[in-house]
């Protein structure tokens, strides 16, 4: 069968038996078609077969379109309907026939296009609220999504590395045309060495149980805005290993594909809000591998628009420019910075965390507020509020020695870390001086103050915040300050 005239007669109104708005979008990607058609959009596979994705077959279109309808539904249940034969009579191809079939096409809800997160940033209107809501959607995502030891088993070094070492054998022949050598070759060497020193970690993360059946494709074209709720779609479903994949892996497609549009700030609000809501600051160890993997495939899939004979010299001139710089990109991921440390001080309601997240956002910092490492320590949500035990000297001294293994364990990995907490004693804020003077790590401490009054109001104010910080703890808290000491001042900076 050629598909070609299958794909012609598709954007023909009267091949649907239902209205249809004139003329019907097309939408291409490298392995599929998507016909726009007003309220119905409906989902062709290419005939193609990349190794890693194989639809050459009708048995296989069907097979892996009956998936996709399959795992998304368990995200997505109102935009994703059914799999609808199309049969091929008397010269005629004909939607929803079984006499005579020749391929298959999914059928979803069509969504205002306009909602689509990618269209929403094109035309500005993508908010950091949008991405901070997003944050927790996936955290839950993740929390509830299926993980077995089959599923477990794909997060072995070995199954790891060959997908990544696919990606690098199928774009070798894109050298020189769409990457160097140079960075292909740095590019390459920095995963090679990231999977053989990090066994340990990768086993630990098994151990943990964060290798999952995730989405696999989580970027800003397969989000949208459905009935005022974000919707996850297009999961996934033609290669297990790229289903059955560490959390993060996830979380670095979203982060890299905000990157890749010069929207830093809000990459780094989707990641602090999805780490905090998790927990899972131990994952961002392999955060470096999966950014620069997910730039890269994306490199990888984009540079394959180059060999279609479907698409456009003007299309392909586009795929060119967009290849080489997720190529560039997936590069600088493997450029590590130099850690920093950042620690917030000052009393309940004095604006560390308001200036932390500002900071984060400017510097791409780790944020890691007290309050949400108190609460997991504890083993509660983050909106539940804590009893007289999650505040006990006990407690308070584990939450404090979270946060510096937090802190010696990222600033290690390059990461700016930001420790807001009110960090109020000497001997609290003392071991992480001596920590980053023994490691040469940068050091800023940033003191929040405010008149009492003002702290009062705004802890009387205060709503939907994980903290449970009341206006009765002020006077409190104000006489147990200790105050800064002259082997802290040099590092001290006072915020008014």
């Amino acid at each position: 069968m050629c598909q070609k005239k299958l794909i012609t007669t598709m954007q023909d109104v009267n091949f649907y038996p239902h209205e249809v708005i004139h003329p019907i979008e097309v939408i291409q990607t490298h392995c599929s078609i998507v016909f726009l058609t007003g309220n119905y959009a409906y989902k062709l596979k290419k005939q193609v077969d990349f190794g890693f994705l194989d639809y050459s077959t009708l048995e296989k279109r069907k097979h892996f379109l009956e998936e996709e309808l399959r795992m998304n539904k368990a995200i997505a249940p109102e935009l994703y309907l059914q799999v609808i034969l199309i049969s091929f009579v008397n010269e005629k191809y004909i939607l929803n026939d079984d006499s005579q079939p020749v391929d298959y096409v999914l059928k979803m809800r069509q969504f205002p296009q306009e909602n689509l997160f990618l269209n929403l940033f094109e035309s500005g209107k993508l908010t950091a609220k949008n991405i901070e809501d997003l944050g927790k959607i996936v955290a839950n995502f993740h929390q509830n999504t299926d993980t077995n030891d089959y599923i477990n088993s794909f997060g072995t070094v070995e199954k790891i590395g060959e997908s990544i070492i696919q990606n690098y054998q199928q774009t070798a022949k894109y050298i020189g045309e769409v990457q160097t050598i140079e960075k292909y070759q740095q590019t390459k060497a920095f995963t090679d060495n990231f999977l053989q020193s990090n066994q340990t970690l990768f086993k630990q993360r098994q151990i943990e149980h964060k290798i999952r059946e995730c989405h696999g494709d989580l970027h800003l074209k397969n989000i949208c805005i459905w009935q005022d709720k974000i919707q996850l779609f297009d999961r996934i479903e033609f290669n297990e290993p790229f289903r059955f994949v560490d959390v993060i892996y996830d979380v670095a497609f979203l982060v890299m594909d905000l990157d890749s549009k010069g929207e830093k700030e809000l990459g780094n609000i989707f990641l602090n809000t999805y780490i905090e809501r998790t927990g899972d600051w131990e994952g961002l160890q392999v955060l470096p591998l999966y950014l620069s993997r997910q730039a890269y495939v994306r490199a990888k899939v984009t540079s394959f628009l180059l060999d279609d004979s479907a698409i456009s010299e003007t299309v392909k001139k586009e795929a060119k420019k967009t290849a080489e710089d997720y190529y560039n990109l997936a590069w600088e991921y493997t450029q590590k910075s130099e850690g920093k440390l950042i620690l917030m001080s000052g009393l309940s309601g004095s604006g560390k965390t308001t200036t932390a997240r500002q900071i984060a956002k400017e510097n791409n910092a780790i944020h890691i507020r007290s309050d949400a490492v108190r609460k997991h320590l504890a083993g509660i949500s983050l909106e539940e509020k804590g009893d007289d035990s999650l505040y006990s000297i006990s407690m308070t001294n584990k939450t404090y020695e979270r946060l510096f293994y937090l802190a010696k364990l990222l600033t290690k990995q390059g990461f700016t870390v930001i420790l807001d907490a009110k960090f109020d004693r000497i001997s609290l804020r003392q071991p992480m001086i001596e920590f980053a003077l023994q490691e040469n790590i940068d050091l800023q401490i940033i003191y929040c103050t405010a008149p009492l009054n003002v702290l009062f109001d705004r802890l009387q104010k205060r709503t939907g915040d994980i903290s449970d910080a009341t206006p009765e703890l002020l006077a409190k808290q104000q006489a147990q300050f200790e105050i800064f000491t002259e082997t802290e001042k040099p590092f001290l900076t006072i915020n008014n």
